[in-house]
């Protein structure tokens, strides 16, 4: 059908140019051929040409374009996969920063608690260490007593004692060293 139209639009206009005017040359022509016009060789040498150029360039030109075609349909598979590729990427690159945010969350929540610990324990040392300093504190007022009861008792001796007091009562050292502690 569609040489047929193809046809038809070369024939048309040269049919369109021959019904003009007969002038000289067509004259001339005409008595030399023996028809008006030269329309049918010229459109069998066209239909000739046109054939030797279909048949040596339609293979070559048909593989350029399935060639082309499958290059083309190559490219975009290529495309299509590292679209893929990359989209699968992003996924994985989604899922690693949504656990990335769901450890550190958990970390936070695991600082707190340590910190909590850390916090009750040196409470609790300290307190330790407070009580402990009470008792040392206790132990050497207790021991500071008994030291300056001891210079007391030592210097009450030497002072009021001497070698003719010897002969003292017990019950006289006693109220001696009493009002003197007192």
């Amino acid at each position: 059908m569609k040489k047929l139209v193809l046809l038809s639009l070369l024939i048309a206009p040269a049919i369109i140019l021959a019904s003009g005017h007969v002038d000289a040359e067509s004259t001339r022509y005409f008595v030399q051929t023996g028809r008006e016009t030269d329309y049918l060789p010229r459109l069998v040498n066209f239909i000739i040409f046109a054939s030797l150029l279909y048949y040596l360039i339609a293979n070559p030109v048909k593989n350029f374009f399935a060639e082309r075609k499958e290059g083309i349909a190559a490219q975009l598979a290529e495309i299509e996969e590292k679209l893929q590729a990359a989209k699968d990427e992003k996924r994985n690159a989604q899922s690693r920063l949504d656990e990335s945010s769901k450890k550190a969350d958990q970390i936070i929540v695991d600082a707190k608690k340590e910190a909590i610990l850390l916090v009750d324990k040196i409470s609790e040392a300290n307190i330790n260490e407070l009580a402990l300093m009470d008792k040392y504190l206790e132990e050497k007022i207790s021991l500071e007593e008994r030291n300056s009861a001891r210079d007391a008792i030592d210097e009450i001796l030497t002072e009021y004692i001497t070698n003719d007091d010897i002969m003292i009562s017990e019950s006289k050292v006693i109220d001696v060293i009493s009002k003197k502690v007192a």
